[in-house]
C-alpha cells in the first residue's frame, strides 16, 4: 500500500472515490487529503493496477475516522478492504477506529468486527449506521 500525495487526482483514484462520495465532491474531498496534516489516503494495487483506497482522519494518535473506502468492483469480496484497514491499524498503531457508513456496507463492517449502532435516518430515506471497532 502507498500513500497517495500528488496534488494531481488520478483517474482510478477518482473512480474509487466516486463509489464512496457524491461525483461533486470528489475533488473537494481528494484536496483535503492532500492539504491536510491529519488525513491520509492509501491505495493498494494488484498487478500494477489500483484496486482499492482508503480516507482517514487522524482523531488522535491512537483513534482514526474512516472517511472514504472503496475497492473496484471487479475485485470486491477477496478481501482487499480488509487488508487495507489493517494496514491503515498497524501503519498508525492505532486502537480505536469509526465510520459512518449506509445499509450497502454496515454487512462489510460488522464481519470485520465493527460494533454497529443505527444512526436512523439521517438523510430523507437514509439510514446511517455509526461503526466502532476497538483493537
Amino acid at each position: 500500500m502507498n500513500e497517495i500525495v500528488s496534488k494531481t487526482i488520478s483517474k482510478s483514484i477518482k473512480e474509487l472515490l466516486s463509489y464512496a462520495t457524491s461525483e461533486d465532491k470528489i475533488n473537494q474531498e481528494y484536496e483535503k487529503y492532500i492539504k491536510s496534516q491529519i488525513r491520509k489516503l492509501y491505495e493498494i494495487k494488484f498487478e500494477g493496477e489500483t484496486v482499492g483506497c482508503v480516507g482517514i482522519e487522524l482523531i488522535s494518535p491512537e483513534k482514526c475516522e474512516i472517511k472514504h473506502i472503496s475497492v473496484s468492483p471487479t475485485e470486491r469480496g477477496n478481501g482487499i478492504a480488509s487488508k487495507m484497514i489493517k494496514y491503515v491499524i498497524e501503519k498508525h498503531e492505532l486502537t480505536f477506529v469509526i465510520a459512518e457508513t449506509d445499509k450497502d456496507a454496515v454487512e462489510f463492517y460488522r464481519s470485520y468486527g465493527f460494533e454497529i449502532t443505527s444512526l436512523g435516518e439521517k438523510y430523507p430515506g437514509v439510514e446511517r449506521f455509526l461503526c466502532e471497532f476497538y483493537i
